[in-house]
């Protein structure tokens, strides 16, 4: 998936729990509304029926998921995902903003799990037929700030969020490492910066591609 002006666009925000996913997410989608582009704006897993369900149990259940089952069902909501709505919306010429994707998998399951990060990355690249985003956003936080931001919104931990530190320091470094293997599609940035001056640098990247 690389020829974005005949397809649409597609871009994924990652980063840890904490990090401003959420708000940059919207921050561009709106402005890409405001230049009358069509946006679907999705994540993952919940950004179907189907991933809803998936979603509940991966993130809510409250007793153990056995970490290759977790990774299993990440697959299984991003297998349908793919098919059912990205594909869909760009092969129409809409902008795919979305939150989460493989990289997550591959932090979150293969790194802060301790799984293979290479069969991770490989089991969501077989259930999506290789699809890549045209660019991946890193808002790159450090873990002890994540959670001192997650403390302050004062709702309860998901699954993920109440690991323990060094759990979220293996996920960042992994995060960083996908960064530094694949720069021509990341765009890394310091999530401790004003969200105003995150989305300012959001947006001269993806002006680049559209």
């Amino acid at each position: 998936m690389t020829d974005a002006a005949a397809r649409g666009l597609w871009i994924t925000l990652e980063g840890g729990d904490g990090a401003g996913k959420t708000t940059q997410a919207g921050l561009l989608e709106s402005w890409l509304r405001e230049r009358g582009r069509e946006v679907v704006r999705t994540r993952e897993p919940g950004g179907t029926e189907v991933g809803t369900l998936i979603r509940d149990i991966v993130l809510h259940h409250r007793g153990d998921v056995a970490p290759r089952a977790e990774a299993l069902l990440y697959a299984a909501d991003r297998a349908h995902h793919v098919a059912t709505l990205v594909r869909p919306a760009l092969a129409r010429g809409q902008v795919v903003v979305q939150d989460r994707y493989l990289d997550s998998s591959v932090a979150y399951q293969g790194a802060g799990r301790v799984l293979d990060a290479a069969e991770v990355r490989e089991l969501s690249l077989w259930a999506t037929e290789g699809a890549l985003p045209d660019l991946t956003v890193l808002l790159d936080l450090d873990p002890a700030a994540a959670r001192a931001r997650l403390d302050a919104a004062d709702k309860p931990f998901d699954r993920l969020e109440a690991e323990r530190e060094e759990f979220h320091v293996r996920v960042r470094e992994a995060f960083r490492a996908l960064a530094d293997a694949e720069p021509q599609r990341f765009l890394v940035l310091d999530a401790s910066r004003p969200a105003a001056d995150l989305a300012a640098a959001v947006r001269e990247r993806v002006t680049a591609l559209l």
